[in-house]
Formats: C-alpha cells, structure tokens, sequence
C-alpha cells in the first residue's frame, strides 16, 4: 500500500485496560504472536454497537480470564488516544482495512486473587503475564505504542495510587 492510501484510512475503534493492583503493579501481558520483548496491557475491539466499558470487561475477560466482578472501574481516558501503525504493518492487520487503533482506555482497580488470572484462554494472547511498574511496562511495550502508554499512565497516574 502506499503512504497516501494509509493515511486514508480510519482508525479501528478499540479499548484498553490499564489494571493495577493493590500494590500499585500494573497488568501486562508478554504477546503470544512475538518473539521479541512485545508486552502489553489488555486491549481489543469494540463490536458493532457495544459500548466502550462494556468492550473492555468483555475483553479483560476474554484475554486474562479476569471476570468483571474482580475489577472496579476507576475511571477513562478523558478522550479517545489514537496510534498508527507502522506502514509494512498496515496489510497484514484488519486485512488492511485500519491505519491504526484509537482507543478509549479504563483504569481498573483488581480486587481479587491472583488466582483468577488465566491467559489460556479460548484464543490466547499471552504467553505470559506479570505485575509490572508502569514505569517498566514503558520499555518493553512496542516503540509504535510508547506515546499512547505514556499518555494513559501519565493521565491514570494520581488514581493508581
């Protein structure tokens, strides 16, 4: 595709989690299609006429097993955050329907055991998960999602606490 066909194209509509724990680490999860350092905090589409904190308790579950009633939502993102994704990408995601991601992004506290995680789930995303500093997500994320990670922790940061 060329530059000026990419740059056409829209943003497919998605949301993030950002789950922290009592001890203030956040979620994230090493991604299953990576064989480099490739983690990231949950995240997935919105369907056809589903609300945005409705697509992130239904993807919270569907990727880390976590159900809705082990989370209190805090708050949300005060607009949508977009990223693009790097050209050579754009064809092989979304068949190539999608420039990027913009995201409506929800802090959620985890109320419950550890035990509840479970990333073998029915289509798994993870090949493995760990409490991190937010501070420490920020350099294993994917250089092409650093801003929108720093965005998120930067806005959430008084209420993780």
């Amino acid at each position: 595709m060329k530059e000026d066909e990419i740059l056409a194209l829209p943003y497919r509509p998605c949301v993030g989690i950002m789950i922290c724990n009592h001890d203030g680490g956040v979620f994230a999860g090493q991604r299953l299609d990576s064989t480099s350092d490739a983690w990231q905090m949950p995240q997935g589409g919105i369907e056809k006429g589903e609300e945005p904190k409705v697509a992130a308790l239904r993807e919270l579950e569907e990727e880390t097993g976590i159900p809705e009633h082990a989370v209190h939502v805090v708050t949300e993102t005060s607009d949508w955050v977009t990223y693009d994704l790097p050209h050579k990408l754009v064809p092989k995601l979304w068949k190539g329907r999608y420039r990027g991601q913009k995201q409506k992004w929800f802090l959620m506290r985890f109320t419950g055991d550890d035990a509840l995680i479970n990333i073998n789930t029915e289509v798994p995303e993870f090949s493995a998960w760990a409490w991190l500093p937010p501070e420490k997500l920020l350099n294993l994320i994917v250089p092409f999602k650093r801003d929108v990670y720093q965005h998120v922790i930067q806005e959430f940061k008084a209420k993780t606490k």
